[in-house]
């Protein structure tokens, strides 16, 4: 490829102004990097639409890059034939000679979380059951990311059903995290943080229950976003869903982008880095002990925490005034009445043969609960909600570690220890994602660094419902101050 100078989005686009539809036209002071995956998405999408490069280019770096590294980290499955894929990229170029320029996805490589249907791809949602399923249609997102231009290359790994924290199932196997191969890229959207941790993708799309957005993102170094409850619905349902699907990114930029793309309702004004000084964090750690953390957790936060501070903010340790017992009840009960749609599987005995234990001790759960049960937990999850509205009145955000361990190898299909305490259930090791889950809110995942093994490590901001603009604002003020995202990983 001819060396070509083209305008500048990189680093300095945390500084700007930014709307969802306008990139910075600064000149850049070099040449384009050797390899085009290293460029962020928006500065890839920049460079495709002012024809610097084509996107015939920019897919055979793409795919140059997978089969290289895809092997090793098992991020992406389903992948679609070479020749395919370029065709695709070739019309897309012949688009852009006619002047047709469809969005800001324009000719960009992107896979879809194994958890959603892209019509005429692989659709196994990582379960034996639907190891040859093809997709006849598209989501409602799927079919904004294909408005928008983008070019499906194949999905990315999920644990099966999305069930855990730990991507890995039996039709693909385990997916490895982009900063040790050896170890989790935690989950659900495992995939997806790993493909963007390792550069086989420039942004990714990946949904979030019990910290399925967070967690891989804190465990690949990258940016994950969990929207409001009701941003990615076209209207806003009776009760709050416990999941929803959210936009991963190697920066907030680009995440942001993602996001106005996803939504069915984007996000109005432009996105400024946020004014940090004057800021009053409530930084809820450990939960005053209640939850087991694995030792350096606390430090590495604590560190980012004290850089907040020197930029003005103020951040002050907190309690909630709730019984977290409760919290906890409240939420497997919840989780639990909604796995009642797997009973088909459970009633049929040759493919409960198939099911992973813990899906079928989830549904044998929901077959223990009535429907004082489920109103008793909505009853506590509203008292939760109002208690978060007491302690939004006196923070602007709440932080608090994304995950309760580090990266652990990705042949443990879950830690049964923190430390000397044991975990009871297969997803209590994530308990620290609930609080946000719970109250529906809108949480951020920014790095904070990493332990003397290289493995790294987040720390959730949590806004008021609702809030997500102001959330995404000081992910971007984040990126000015810290510079874990810039310390990319050593791929194998």
């Amino acid at each position: 490829m001819r060396r070509r100078q083209f305008l500048k989005t990189g680093s300095a686009m945390t500084m700007a102004v930014v709307t969802p539809t306008f990139i910075s036209h600064r000149l850049f002071a070099a040449t384009l990097p050797a390899n085009l995956t290293d460029l962020g998405a928006l500065e890839l999408s920049q460079a495709i639409a002012q024809k610097h490069v084509s996107c015939v280019e920019v897919m055979q770096a793409y795919l140059q890059h997978i089969h290289r590294h895809n092997p090793v980290y098992n991020a992406i499955v389903g992948l679609v034939a070479d020749d395919l894929l370029l065709e695709q990229a070739r019309e897309a170029d012949r688009a852009l000679a006619r002047g047709e320029y469809r969005s800001w996805m324009h000719g960009l490589p992107h896979a879809v979380k194994d958890l959603t249907p892209v019509a005429g791809l692989l659709y196994t949602s990582g379960s034996p059951l639907f190891a040859d399923r093809i997709a006849d249609t598209d989501s409602d997102f799927v079919a904004r990311l294909r408005n928008a231009g983008a070019i499906f290359i194949g999905k990315t790994n999920s644990p099966e059903f999305g069930l855990g924290s730990q991507t890995y199932n039996p039709v693909f196997g385990p997916t490895a995290s982009a900063c040790n191969p050896d170890l989790t890229a935690g989950g659900s959207s495992g995939g997806a943080a790993s493909g963007l941790g390792t550069r086989m993708l420039p942004v990714a799309d990946g949904s979030d229950m019990m910290g399925s957005l967070r967690n891989p993102a804190a465990f690949n170094n990258v940016i994950g976003f969990r929207p409001s409850a009701d941003l990615m619905r076209d209207t806003r349902p009776a009760t709050l869903p416990l999941s929803t699907s959210g936009p991963m990114g190697r920066n907030t930029i680009d995440t942001i982008q993602l996001l106005q793309t996803m939504a069915p309702r984007q996000i109005t004004g432009q996105f400024n880095a946020l004014e940090l000084s004057g800021l009053q964090i409530g930084w809820l750690g450990n939960l005053d002990g209640y939850l087991a953390m694995e030792s350096g957790i606390l430090e590495l936060c604590n560190n980012s925490l004290r850089t907040i501070e020197s930029a003005g903010a103020t951040v002050n340790p907190v309690a909630p005034r709730f019984s977290l017992t409760d919290l906890w009840e409240c939420w497997t009960t919840l989780r639990h009445s909604g796995r009642g749609s797997y009973r088909r599987y459970y009633d049929d005995p040759e493919a409960k043969a198939a099911l992973k234990p813990e899906l079928i001790w989830e549904i044998e759960q929901s077959m223990l609960l009535t429907q004082e049960d489920v109103e008793g937990a909505n009853q506590i999850r509203e008292n939760w909600n109002q208690e978060l509205e007491r302690l939004f009145s006196q923070f602007d955000f709440l932080a608090i570690p994304t995950a309760q361990v580090f990266p652990y190898s990705k042949h443990v299909e879950w830690p049964q220890y923190i430390g000397d305490r044991k975990m009871d259930t297969y997803h209590r090791w994530m308990e620290v994602v609930i609080p946000g889950s719970l109250g529906g809110l809108p949480v951020i995942n920014v790095p904070v660094g990493f332990d003397a093994d290289g493995r790294p490590m987040g720390v959730q901001i949590m806004g008021r419902y609702g809030d997500d603009k102001r959330v995404l604002e000081f992910g971007l003020a984040y990126e000015q101050i810290t510079d874990y995202l810039q310390q990319r990983p050593e791929l194998v």
